[in-house]
């Protein structure tokens, strides 16, 4: 059966005004299932080594397990907890020997075959679906602002601009176990948009925005133009920039 749509993707990654690169970003296809993609965006904390190291084992952690997973007799949700898990303990494991204590994001998804896609994420690295220039869903953070906007005492808006908008409620490597959250796409159709971002990209963009930007450009065009409008919107202030965006584009266009 025809999916009625073909898969187009980019990632892009920039240091942004930061002295090092503590960001990581992968898109991998499945080495023996074609049609079956892992996206995953990990935003590394903890001093200059610690964070990339953070952020070098969610990658490594998620493409191991990925490589073993078949969509055909594994559960997607199950695997996707087990790189968090996993990549948790390892960092914490890697804490002892680094000189900060190294942390990390996770935002990934999942797209099987069939057209299903599953998401986890935890700490505030994004992912947004969209359709055509229209959101659909996205995570939200587990961050100490998304609690006031939760409770209703701040807007997303003044959450955006609050001076302690970098404080996590709950990310890889910490002493608690991680918060981690779930979401599932039953069917993707022609036109979704799925995009997974470190903070240091959706900072500065309204839903809308980057929705327009999706809907109007090739994965690549949209990569360049968000990472280049963050960079000037930060004003010389940006943390590091990563992302991952996958487009199903219809067939016949």
């Amino acid at each position: 059966m025809s999916k009625g749509y073909r898969i187009t993707a980019s990632t892009g990654i920039h240091k942004g005004d930061r002295d090092y690169q503590q960001d990581q970003v992968n898109l991998i296809s499945h080495q023996r299932v074609a049609g079956c993609i892992l996206g995953i965006v990990a935003d590394g904390m903890g001093g200059r080594s610690g964070g990339r190291k953070a952020s070098d084992q969610v990658m490594m952690t998620a493409k191991q397990l990925f490589e073993r997973y078949s969509p055909d007799s594994d559960d997607a949700p199950t695997m996707l907890k087990q790189i968090v898990e996993e990549a948790h303990i390892v960092i914490k494991l890697t804490a002892i020997s680094a000189e900060q204590e190294p942390h990390s994001t996770l935002a990934a998804f999942l797209i099987n075959p069939a057209g299903d896609c599953h998401w986890v994420h935890t700490g505030d690295s994004r992912i947004y679906h969209f359709h055509g220039s229209k959101l659909v869903y996205r995570t939200t953070d587990h961050s100490y602002v998304q609690t006031l906007v939760d409770k209703g005492e701040i807007t997303e808006e003044e959450a955006n601009v609050h001076p302690q908008s970098n404080i996590l409620m709950g990310c890889l490597g910490t002493e608690d176990a991680p918060p981690v959250s779930h979401h599932f796409i039953p069917q993707l159709r022609p036109e979704d948009v799925l995009i997974a971002c470190s903070d240091g990209v959706w900072h500065y963009f309204s839903p809308s925005e980057m929705g327009s930007a999706l809907s109007m450009l090739s994965p690549r065009e949209a990569t360049e133009f968000l990472v280049q409008k963050a960079r000037s919107r930060a004003r010389g202030g940006g943390d590091n920039l990563s992302l991952v965006i996958v487009k199903l584009e219809p067939l016949g266009q």
